[in-house]
């Protein structure tokens, strides 16, 4: 039986795993969970799941986190702050940790099980977009199991032959990584109008449910980027290796080109509980409650090219990658305060790709060695992106 840790899971991608935990009380239980805000609901999923432990984020909300554990007669001791989050992510009693935390919050945490030597199941795509190099070293030295849970990174994960050594495309016969993308919901808007757009239209997405900063970022294509960039980090791949498809029905999830001309794709309906299942199950397959693929109702497959102009943000983030680990980590930070600004009606949503470009474009490349170097990165254009918002 696998003992779990799920980091964020008041979340979307916490809360279909915990949908697929308690479909095999078999095969799993839970270590803790820990949440941000939603300290009812995250009380109400710890009673649910059985925690042992339950984390808060901030330490501020410690006593209103306990206060309600006694309310609905918790059994799970309750926990606050970062040292309680990177304890319960690399306790010696947890197997799995889910990193799902949204944002570079998740950072310090999901390190922690990776550097515990932890199998992480990577929800969080920050924590390789800031920490990249870092991160991948720690997870070597430890000897952790890396596992993607991203639609599009767990596709090319199961596209991979099973002997795929990390940066060697060549000797597994692969020419090319096809990471797909749906659009968003403004892949056929009129660009005029894009001023226009409101936070709640931006986070309709036509297919996926998700929260509401990776909406935006889905809408942005943002997250398309940052998945890029992850990419590159996941399975040791440069920027040329990967080719970004808009494929609208988000039934492909993504593909692998080999040189013989075959193509491996990943089919299947759009739910994340596909690649959670695959995640906390592998290397066996186990129930995911999602409803097979019908073919007999699958009108159309199609798949075009990204346009710059209407997603500016995928291709800042594709040049961020090439410039380096300190752009990545800048980029990643303007684009949380920017988001966040749009999600608050402070800013429209063009000046959100407007707001990333000014960040990218003012900082030098810097050599990155340290979390603390980055976290200092981190800060810097987080204050610029805010002077930014400030003057409108």
């Amino acid at each position: 039986m696998q003992t779990v840790t799920i980091l964020g899971a008041t979340g979307s991608i916490g809360e279909s795993t915990l949908d697929v935990i308690q479909r095999h009380p078999d095969l799993f239980r839970v270590f803790a969970i820990t949440g941000h805000k939603q300290l009812e609901r995250l009380v109400q999923q710890a009673k649910a799941c059985h925690a042992r432990y339950l984390v808060v984020a901030d330490e501020q909300d410690y006593a209103k986190a306990h206060e309600l554990a006694q309310r609905y007669e918790l059994s799970s001791e309750v926990l606050a702050g970062q040292r309680a989050l990177e304890e319960v992510a690399s306790a010696a009693e947890v197997d799995t940790v889910m990193a799902s935390i949204v944002g570079a919050a998740g950072l310090e945490p999901t390190l922690a099980a990776v550097k515990a030597g932890k199998r992480v199941l990577l929800a969080n795509k920050e924590s390789l977009v800031m920490s990249g190099a870092l991160f991948i070293d720690a997870a070597k030295q430890s000897k952790a199991e890396i596992l993607p849970i991203d639609s599009e990174h767990n596709a090319i994960f199961q596209c991979l032959p099973a002997d795929f050594r990390y940066g060697d495309l060549d000797a597994s016969g692969i020419s090319k990584i096809l990471l797909t993308g749906s659009g968003g919901p403004f892949r056929e808007r009129d660009l005029q109008s894009f001023m226009d757009i409101t936070p709640d239209e931006a986070c309709a997405h036509p297919n996926w449910s998700m929260g509401r900063k990776i909406s935006v970022d889905s809408a942005t294509m943002m997250n398309k980027g940052l998945e890029f960039i992850e990419a590159c980090w996941l399975f040791g791949l440069g920027q040329d290796d990967i080719q970004v498809v808009l494929h609208p029905q988000s039934t492909i999830h993504s593909m692998v080109q080999y040189i013989d001309g075959s193509v491996l794709a990943q089919l299947g309906n759009p739910d994340m509980r596909t690649p959670i299942a695959y995640g906390l199950g592998y290397p066996n397959r186990i129930d995911a409650g999602v409803a097979p693929l019908d073919f007999s109702t699958l009108a159309d497959l199609s798949f075009t090219t990204p346009c710059a102009t209407r997603y500016p943000n995928l291709y800042l983030a594709i040049e961020a990658c090439r410039v380096g680990q300190s752009a990545t980590t800048r980029l990643n930070a303007a684009n949380e305060i920017a988001v966040q600004a749009f999600l608050e009606n402070r800013i429209g949503f063009t000046q959100i790709a407007q707001i990333n470009e000014e960040i990218l474009n003012r900082f030098e490349p810097t050599e990155v060695s340290s979390i603390q170097q980055i976290r200092e990165l981190d800060k810097q254009a987080r204050l610029a992106a805010l002077a930014l918002v400030e003057e409108g």
